[in-house]
């Protein structure tokens, strides 16, 4: 009981989403219709996509592209707004999960050194919505994204269409908030000596990549995918398999199941289909709050075709409390393990300018879809 407490506590998504899709079997007897459940596209893309991410970090590709970027910076402000920035467009690539885990920890060495805890505290809260922000700007940013781009089977353009206005508005936006970091010298500045990257691994990684991006592209079937990542990983490091986050994988599968049950209980499928028919964007934001982003999508996928309205809700319902999206989570447990931190002021900051800038870019989106419907 005891190690089953560690691991609900570890993984308390995944433990939800079991907890969730084990009920609703007690509705729904497994049959023949769970086969059709699975997005099979999603899963492999996301596979696939961990395990690419993970062998970049690997060689040092990350750190050496971030050291190369803050050899010029040379103020507190600077310094942060480099680190923001990094993390709102590496997102857009690599995950904002991804993204948090290779800025925040520098972040938290850069800062340790310079001894500004206020400012320490501020660019990782920033460093956080921008990873939540820049990811949603692209399909492959974050793993919601890429289910709601397949499960819909959306055109590219209009996935440009739908994210870009508010993706730029949020950009302005943490561009402002970045310039209320103080201008003082740092005094000290990142010492290793870069990293040789091995050419060999790195262009199978960066190959795999591109073949990760045609495949949600639609351009090559996942299944090519699927075996020129199992090639890589195991030419190049079998320890990348253990790197790849599996619950993530079986939370997506367990809400499959939850979803397509619920779809097929008539009353529970009117019920949600009548509370979602236009209010889409909020309701998908709100249930962020509650239960991440991630289920929020596969679950409410179910009950409308919206797929604009939703897209745009899960996206920015990221932003929020720290568990809207598990990414925020990545970045508190990094400072709460840090040198003398500040927890309940980390989260006042962290809510302040989280909630502050959801209202702001829910009503922005809101605009914006009220402006494309009366087109």
């Amino acid at each position: 009981m005891k190690r089953f407490l560690q691991w609900w506590k570890g993984q308390p998504v995944l433990g939800i989403s079991l907890l969730a899709a084990l009920v609703s079997m007690c509705f729904v007897p497994p049959d023949a219709g769970y086969l059709a459940y699975c997005n099979r596209a999603v899963l492999i893309q996301l596979f696939c996509l961990m395990l690419t991410v993970a062998g970049l970090r690997s060689i040092g590709v990350f750190e050496q592209v971030t050291q190369n970027l803050l050899k010029r910076a040379g103020t507190v402000r600077r310094v942060g707004m480099f680190l923001v920035q990094l993390c709102f467009f590496s997102a857009m690539l690599v995950t904002n999960d991804v993204a948090l885990l290779t800025f925040v920890p520098l972040t938290l060495l850069l800062f340790q050194e310079i001894g500004d805890e206020k400012s320490r505290i501020w660019v990782i809260v920033l460093e956080t919505a921008a990873a939540n922000l820049g990811s949603m700007m692209t399909p492959v940013g974050n793993p919601q994204n890429l289910y709601l781009y397949a499960a819909y089977q959306l055109h590219t353009a209009d996935f440009f269409r739908t994210m870009l206005p508010t993706g730029a508005v949020s950009y302005a936006l943490l561009w402002e908030l970045s310039a209320f970091l103080p201008k003082t010298p740092c005094t000290s500045k990142p010492h290793a000596a870069p990293k040789q990257i091995p050419r060999k691994p790195a262009a199978g990684y960066l190959l795999l990549f591109v073949l990760c991006l045609l495949t949600v592209f639609r351009v090559l079937p996942d299944w090519v995918c699927l075996i020129a990542a199992i090639a890589v990983g195991l030419l190049c490091n079998r320890k990348l398999f253990a790197q790849v986050d599996y619950c993530l994988l079986g939370t997506f599968v367990c809400f499959f199941v939850f979803v397509g049950n619920i779809a097929r209980i008539e009353p529970v499928r009117e019920f949600f289909a009548d509370i979602m028919l236009g209010r889409e964007l909020w309701i998908s934001a709100a249930l962020s709050q509650c239960i991440s982003n991630v289920p929020a999508a596969v679950m409410l996928s179910g009950f409308t075709r919206n797929a604009k309205a939703l897209l745009l809700g899960v996206n920015l319902g990221g932003l929020g409390t720290p568990i809207a999206s598990l990414a925020s989570l990545i970045s508190y447990q990094f400072y709460s393990k840090a040198k003398r931190p500040k927890p309940l002021k980390y989260l006042a900051v962290f809510s302040a300018v989280n909630f502050g800038m959801l209202a702001f870019l829910l009503l922005i989106g809101w605009l914006q879809l009220g402006h494309s419907i009366s087109l």
